[in-house]
C-alpha cells in the first residue's frame, strides 16, 4: 500500500502516474467488458470509443471466460501492490485506494455473473464496502408510536399516514413546471458555494414502468437526462427530494464535476466510467442524499414549501409545518427498507411477508410496497446506499467540523467529496 509524505523526484512521480493511469485504462476496459453479460452494470461511459468492446464480441458466461476475467482482475491488483514502494502524497493514495476497492468489487461481480449467490450482508461487503447496521422491529416502532401521537385518528397508522400525505401529492399537470423550478432552485443555491463547470446541463424527462423514482443517466460533455417515474403521485416533498437528489447538488452536480475535476483536468480515466454495482455508488447515493439536506435544512425547506411550492400546488400553506414533522418521522424509517431487503434476499421472508413489512415499518401503501419489492430484486442490495450512504457522508463531514453552524465548512467538506476518490471504508476510518 502506498505510504504518504515522502519526498520523491519528478521523474519518480511521473513514473508512478504513468503506472496508474495504465491500470485506470485496464480497468475502464474490464468494467465494459463485464458489462456486456450485465447491461445495467455499466451505468455511464463517456470515454474513448474504442475501448468500448463491440456487442458482437460477447461469449458465453463459462468457466474459461470467468477465469479470464478473475485472472485479468488480478493482475490489475497484483500491479497495483506493486506501487507500494512509492510514497505518495494524499491524493494519490485516494486514487490507489479507489482503484483498489473498485476492483475488488469486480471480483464479486464476476463470481455473481458466473452464478453465485451471496447473503444479503456478504454482498454489500464485496460490492459496495460497506457493511450496514442491522435494526430490530423495536427501533421502528418507537418512531412509529411517535408518528402515532402525531397522526390522531381511526384505523391504522398505514393508512392515517397515506390519507395524511395524499393531501399533498402534486398536481400532475403542473408537475413538468415544478421540478423546472425546484430545479432552478437547487441550482441557485448550490451557486452559492460551488463553482459549477461551464456548460454544464441536463434535460428531465417523464417515464413510467420503472422499478425507481427517479433516474440520473450521464451522458458525458457535463450533460445528463433526469428520468422521473410517474407510476405513483409525487408528494410536494417529493418533488424537491429529486430534483435536489438527481440534479443539483446530488447526481448531476457529482458526475459534472468528476468529469472536469478528475478526468478532464487531471486525466483519470477510472472515472470516465461508472460500473453500478460498485463503492462508487454509495459515495453517490450518501451525497446526493446528504446534499438535499444540506441545501435544505429543516427550516428554510419549511419557509420554501410555504411560500412556494404550497401556493404552487394550491395546497394548504397552514398545513406545512405538520407536514414536514411529519415527513422528518417517516425519514427516519428509512433503514426499515434494508432489514426488508436483508430478510427477502436471505430467504428468511416470502414476499408477502417483505410486503407485509414495508407496509408496517415503512408505511408504505401496497402500491408502493409493491414497487419497493420489485426495485430489491432488480437491484438486490443496492437499498443501503441511500440511507447507509447517507449516514457515512453526515457523519465524516460532522466529525471534520462540518457542523450545521459552519454552513461554509460543511459545503467545503461536501465539495471535497464530490471532487477526490473516495471509498465508503475510507469515509468510515478517516
Amino acid at each position: 500500500m502506498f505510504s504518504c509524505g515522502g519526498k520523491k523526484e519528478q521523474s519518480d512521480k511521473s513514473e508512478l502516474e504513468l503506472k496508474m493511469n495504465q491500470i485506470a485504462e485496464n480497468y475502464v476496459k474490464l468494467v465494459l467488458e463485464i458489462g456486456l453479460y450485465r447491461p445495467e452494470y455499466v451505468d455511464a461511459y463517456y470515454g474513448p470509443v474504442e475501448w468500448k468492446p463491440a456487442a458482437t464480441s460477447k461469449k458465453n458466461v463459462d468457466s474459461t471466460l470467468i477465469f479470464s476475467l478473475n485472472k485479468k482482475t488480478d493482475d490489475f491488483l497484483n500491479k497495483l501492490d506493486e506501487l507500494s514502494e512509492y510514497n505518495a502524497t494524499e491524493i494519490e493514495t485516494f486514487r490507489y485506494r479507489f482503484l483498489y476497492k473498485q476492483l475488488l468489487s469486480i471480483k464479486g461481480m464476476i463470481a455473481i455473473i458466473s452464478g453465485a449467490e451471496f447473503t444479503f450482508e456478504k454482498e454489500t461487503q464485496i460490492l459496495y464496502d460497506a457493511d450496514p447496521p442491522k435494526n430490530e422491529r423495536e427501533h421502528f416502532s418507537e418512531i412509529l408510536n411517535e408518528l402515532d401521537s402525531n397522526l390522531p385518528g381511526e384505523g391504522n397508522l398505514t393508512g392515517r399516514y397515506n390519507n395524511f400525505k395524499d393531501q399533498f401529492i402534486f398536481p400532475k399537470g403542473k408537475l413538468d413546471s415544478a421540478f423546472t423550478l425546484v430545479m432552478n432552485e437547487c441550482r441557485n443555491r448550490t451557486m452559492n458555494y460551488i463553482t459549477l463547470p461551464q456548460n454544464e446541463k441536463f434535460e428531465i424527462e417523464y417515464v413510467s414502468n420503472k422499478p425507481w423514482g427517479a433516474y440520473n443517466w450521464f451522458k458525458g460533455n457535463l450533460t445528463s437526462i433526469i428520468q422521473v417515474n410517474t407510476d405513483l403521485p409525487l408528494t410536494v416533498d417529493r418533488v424537491i427530494e429529486l430534483a435536489a437528489h438527481e440534479g443539483y447538488p446530488g447526481h448531476h452536480l457529482f458526475n459534472s464535476l468528476i468529469e472536469q475535476k478528475l478526468v478532464k483536468e487531471r486525466g483519470w480515466t477510472e472515472y470516465s466510467v461508472y460500473p453500478l454495482y460498485s463503492p462508487i455508488s454509495l459515495i453517490a447515493e450518501g451525497t446526493a442524499n446528504f446534499g438535499e439536506k444540506l441545501i435544505f435544512p429543516i427550516d428554510s425547506k419549511n419557509k420554501f414549501m410555504k411560500e412556494v411550492l404550497f401556493p404552487y400546488a394550491g395546497l394548504d400553506t397552514n398545513l406545512t409545518e405538520k407536514y414536514q414533522k411529519v415527513i422528518e418521522l417517516v425519514d427516519q424509517l428509512g433503514y426499515a427498507g434494508n432489514e426488508a431487503a436483508r430478510n427477502y434476499l436471505n430467504g428468511i421472508w416470502a414476499r408477502e411477508e417483505t410486503l407485509k413489512f414495508l407496509m408496517e415499518y415503512s408505511l408504505h401503501s401496497k402500491e408502493r410496497a409493491e414497487k419497493k419489492i420489485e426495485f430489491i430484486e432488480f437491484y438486490r442490495s443496492y437499498i443501503i446506499n441511500y440511507n447507509y450512504g447517507y449516514d457515512l457522508v453526515n457523519n465524516y463531514i460532522e466529525v471534520n467540523g462540518g457542523t450545521e453552524n459552519d454552513l461554509r465548512r460543511r459545503w467545503e467538506l461536501f465539495e471535497k467529496l464530490l471532487t477526490t476518490p473516495q471509498t465508503p471504508s475510507g469515509l468510515l476510518n478517516y
